[in-house]
């Protein structure tokens, strides 16, 4: 017998697309439509029920960008469909894209309770699932126009304004003019669901889907084939629904030969992925997440086997305050144990660029919503989609009560494949946790033969296990598992050709892939950071939201410090609320999508508005208690909320000051340039304004090799092959323009001032030289107009660095300067927080910064035989998209040379320069609140409990990378001091800290987080 396995395959895609799928509702009958459009923003449902319909009909237009129309559909069930079970199919016109990236609507009935949500892949409406007939039917749909920012063609993403007709970019900036309607009524009908015809299909998708990811030499391939050819023989193309039964019946032995015993095992797990903010701003995140969460709910009612996880506890307090009925459906699924409650933080945020103090709130508030809300204590760390993972996250995740980590971002590498998908995670200060990288390489998985047949080709673990994960349901804009996925588990559970799929919790898939490991030997670790090698650009885009974070972060340490000292002090209120708000609303802006520079102008211009009134509540939280602290009087009260005295300024307290500051030294003329001179570094500025000599007086070094000029400012084009915002390709280094044209070098009031122009852009330059400091400071104005271009500033450096050491959370990481492996080379731009270090063992530079996150550093031997080791900071990009005005207009940033420095030196000077002093008029010095003996044992914050106990809370931790004995002395008298975990909960932790008196006795590791919480004697 001959067979043609390609005529029967195509066979089969036809018959299923144009005839089998389209008679699950062929029976049908139109709805009366009406529709009323919101005049601006979204409004309430009560609104949208009680509002002023005209009629509608198919074919009409509806929907310009980012505005919103109600409709009512209704009709009558015919009498003659008495019994049988009816849907509605609401096609408002959706386009062919993913869910969540275009329409979107949410059925509700009159009493206003949500049904389910509507999208390009999710069209279908429960109505009963027996009619009386005759029945009225009423539904209103609340419907986004949501545009498409995004163009998804069938080979490939574009990324450009070019490439989408030049219009798309521009319609993520809410100012833009929303144009004509988008969308088209395509279908709005009641209609019979054919359930054996439903059945029918899900049979077909999964035999075939198997078949294609089988080899064609593969016995079990042709027999599927040969099932499905009998099935297509069997169907009565005119009356699908009478002969579905009978092509069923020959499939039925093929979905009945089970799996083999050997066959991989993966436990699915449904999943949204709601990007808090992305293509879409954040009011609509809110309205995504009640579609996505009245999807699976209403699933959940028919398939009581279904898991579901939730990641974000922001989008559940967004469901709590906008949508309380959707919010009790979760909660009763949450207690039926079908939703689950995931991730431990407040929303999923960017990890390289977010500060320590920040992933541990992320932490505190995630995990205390869950278990307040719902009773559940988190165990898990679930982030699928950030750019990077910063190498102090196992030792937070542990401090947090977390046991595993599950990401599959790093799949997305385009140098090296990662080795493991399920290994230990080692942290800088040692902490392993335990880890899974999902091997289907998505988080939006379906469950298609092609999910399967990835995850075990592309398993890496093989010889050591059998089990691995897949996160599935439509996700980046929301929507979730569908009746389709459930039905391809379903059949998958145990299929011959197939991987065994079970539904089932993270938590069970863990435990069972941890102890399948340690029968086998253990997992593989991986040490250090997780460096995505992709995305790099997300370091740069954006700045004003970047410098908008930092500077919140800083605020925050100050409102909390000052707030905490004034209240034990003085009994100031301590104003609680208010910082836990505006570290929730920080946290919010932390999201991957927002604080890497990623998302639509919209929610750029937002975030912007967001952190300036961030900004003025914490300046007027922390002028309050500082005026409290510093009493009445005409004096000088200087605060000082670095974790490091500055000369008579004790950290975290304040002295009076009685004469004049140190301010800058002037500069003296030299030649046609000038020198800056403070008697520990000698800088040399020439007549274009470049750093020609940086000599260190003390150590009589020079910082700069021969012939280098530093602070010279480097012009790359930036015009990545893909993901315009997100993206630094290598190749941007082979074109470069120096910029060392100046329109002026002037000396101004204790500073060089240099002046340049390039393209449409001007740059002001401030250099200064504070007395007795190692820090040369350049203030930078520009005035931003390029496009496509990204700047940076570099520092070659004399010195042979084998490593740089760059600033994470709670530390820093050494990564090579060479690039003897591909691994090395991949990290040609690199996240560093407030400083950047290089040096030889018994001298140094390093970099600080205010706002600027990615650097390079590369390594050349000069002619002479020496090494110069060149750090660069990037300082502004200007892609096209998502936003097409990235960055333009003016920015101030401020970044410093600290000359002689070691990695002591670099953490002082980065904390001093995001944290310069306040001066307060007043009389009264301020102790402080406690004081650490120890130059490493840096204190990161001081606050009041969250409880409102009155306890005082102090997070300190070890950072030069050393083991520390250290005094912690208190400024309070306290009748216990308590090792606790990021909740301020008690740790067993006997080894960490003694009390004797009113000193602690600290015995860290290097890198190691200590929480203490000190009971106050009353």
């Amino acid at each position: 017998m001959h067979y043609d396995r390609e005529l029967t395959e195509q066979r089969l895609a036809r018959v299923l697309n144009e005839r089998i799928r389209p008679a699950v509702h062929a029976r049908s009958v139109p709805l009366r439509v009406e529709i009323w459009n919101v005049p601006g923003e979204p409004v309430p449902v009560h609104e949208g029920l009680s509002a002023p319909y005209r009629p509608a009909r198919v074919g009409d237009r509806w929907g310009p960008a980012w505005s919103t129309s109600w409709f009512r559909v209704s009709g009558s069930i015919p009498a003659e469909w008495a019994g049988l079970p009816v849907e509605a199919v609401l096609d408002l016109g959706f386009s062919p894209h993913s869910p969540g990236f275009s329409a979107e609507g949410l059925v509700h009935r009159a009493d206003g309770t949500a049904v389910k949500a509507l999208n390009p892949r999710n069209t279908w409406l429960p109505v009963t699932a027996s009619a009386a007939g005759g029945e009225e039917v009423v539904r209103y749909i609340e419907a986004a126009a949501n545009p498409v920012v995004m163009h998804t063609a069938p080979d490939r993403l574009t990324f450009g304004p070019t490439s989408v007709g030049g219009r798309a970019p521009w319609l993520g900036d809410p100012a833009a003019d929303p144009g004509e309607p988008l969308y088209r009524l395509r279908r709005l009908d009641l209609a019979v669901f054919d359930r054996e015809v439903h059945e029918l299909v899900q049979d077909l998708e999964v035999l075939g889907q198997l078949m294609q990811e089988l080899p064609v030499e593969s016995p079990r391939r042709w027999q599927i084939l040969r099932a499905v050819e009998h099935a297509l023989d069997a169907v009565d193309l005119q009356d699908v629904g009478g002969s579905a039964a009978a092509a069923r019946a020959a499939l039925a032995p093929a979905l009945a030969a089970p799996a083999s015993a050997s066959a991989h095992r993966i436990s699915a797990v449904g999943h949204a992925h709601i990007d808090t903010a992305w293509l879409w701003p954040l009011r609509e995140t809110v309205r995504k997440v009640a579609r996505t969460v009245s999807n699976v709910t209403q699933l959940m009612d028919d398939h009581p086997e279904f898991r579901f996880v939730m990641s974000q506890a922001q989008q559940l307090a967004w469901l709590k305050e906008h949508r309380p009925d959707v919010y009790e459906r979760a909660r009763e699924k949450v207690k039926t144990g079908q939703f689950l409650p995931t991730g431990s933080l407040w929303v999923e945020p960017d990890t390289n660029l977010s500060g320590g103090e920040s992933l541990v709130r992320q932490f505190v508030h995630g995990k205390r919503f869950y278990v307040e809300e719902f009773g559940v204590e988190t165990e898990e760390m679930w982030l699928p989609d950030t750019f990077g993972y910063n190498a102090a996250l196992p030792q937070l995740m542990k401090l947090a009560g977390v046991r595993w980590f599950l990401t599959q971002k790093i799949s997305w590498n385009t140098t090296n494949k990662f080795p493991h998908h399920t290994f230990w995670w080692e942290g800088i200060d040692g902490t392993r946790i335990f880890s899974h990288f999902p091997p289907v390489d998505s988080y939006n998985g379906d469950l298609s033969g092609a999910d399967i047949a990835h995850s075990v080709r592309n398993f890496q673990d093989k010889a050591a296990a059998n089990h691995s994960l897949i996160p599935f349901g439509y996700g980046d804009g929301g929507g979730g598992p569908t009746r389709e996925m459930l039905a391809r588990a379903a059949r998958l559970a145990d299929l011959e050709g197939s991987a065994r799929v079970t539904l089932e919790r993270p938590a069970t898939f863990f435990a069972r892939a941890h102890a399948e490991y340690e029968a086998n030997g253990g997992a593989p670790v991986w040490s250090g950071e997780l460096y995505l090698e992709f995305h790099r650009g997300t370091l740069t885009s954006q700045l004003a939201t970047k410098q908008g974070n930092r500077r919140s972060e800083h605020l925050l340490r100050e409102a909390e410090l000052w707030a905490a000292t004034a209240a034990v002090r003085h009994g100031h209120p301590y104003p609680y609320e208010a910082l836990d708000r505006l570290w929730k609303t920080v946290l919010l802006h932390q999201f991957h999508d927002i604080l890497p520079g990623t998302s639509i102008a919209w929610v750029h211009r937002e975030a912007e508005e967001t952190y300036q009134a961030v900004a003025r509540e914490l300046e007027q939280i922390v002028e309050d208690a500082q005026r409290a602290l510093a009493g009445p009087g005409e004096g000088r009260v200087v605060f000082n909320a670095a974790p490091h005295a500055r000369g008579d300024v004790p950290a975290l307290g304040a002295a009076v000051r009685t004469g004049p500051a140190e301010g800058n030294v002037p500069p003296v003329a030299d030649g046609d340039g000038f020198l800056l001179d403070n008697g520990l570094i000698r800088v040399t500025v020439d007549a274009r304004g470049l750093i020609t000599s940086a000599h260190d007086r003390t150590a009589d070094r020079e910082a700069l090799p021969p012939g280098a000029v530093a602070n010279l400012l480097q012009l790359h084009q930036d015009f990545p092959n893909q993901w315009d915002a997100w993206d630094v390709d290598a190749f941007h280094r082979n074109t470069v323009r120096d910029l060392t044209d100046a329109e002026s070098v002037t000396a101004a009031e204790g500073a060089v001032r240099v002046v340049r122009a390039f393209g449409a852009s001007r740059i002001e330059q401030h250099l200064t030289l504070p007395a007795g400091s190692r820090r040369l400071v350049i203030d930078t104005v520009v005035d931003w107009h390029e496009k496509e271009k990204l700047l940076k500033a570099a520092f070659p450096l004399d010195v042979r660095a084998a490593h740089s050491s760059a600033e994470i959370p709670f530390g820093h990481v050494e990564r090579p300067t060479h690039t003897n492996t591909s691994w090395d080379a991949a990290k040609f731009e690199v996240c560093a927080h407030r400083f950047l270090h290089v040096g030889e063992r018994d001298w140094g530079a390093a970099l600080v910064n205010d706002s600027t996150y990615g650097h390079d550093v590369t390594r050349d031997v000069r002619p002479d035989g020496g090494t110069t080791t060149t750090v660069r900071l990037s300082l502004l990009r200007a892609p096209r998209f998502p936003d097409p005005d990235t960055d333009q207009g003016t920015h101030r940033l401020r970044y410093a040379l600290v000359v002689g420095a070691g990695i002591a030196d670099a953490v002082r000077e980065g904390y001093h320069f995001n944290l310069p002093e306040r001066v307060r008029q007043g009389s009264t010095p301020v102790a402080p609140l406690l004081s650490v003996d120890h130059a490493g044992v840096v204190v990161e914050a001081v606050k009041l409990a969250d409880d409102r106990s009155g306890d005082i809370v102090v997070r300190l931790y070890e950072s030069h990378g050393t083991r520390a004995r250290a005094t912690l002395t208190a400024g309070f008298p306290f009748t216990s001091a308590t090792t606790t975990d990021l909740l301020e909960r008690p740790l067993d932790d006997p080894t960490s800290h003694q009390v004797t008196g009113d000193t602690v006795r600290l015995t860290l590791r290097p890198f190691q987080i200590l929480t203490l919480r000190f009971r106050l004697t009353r």
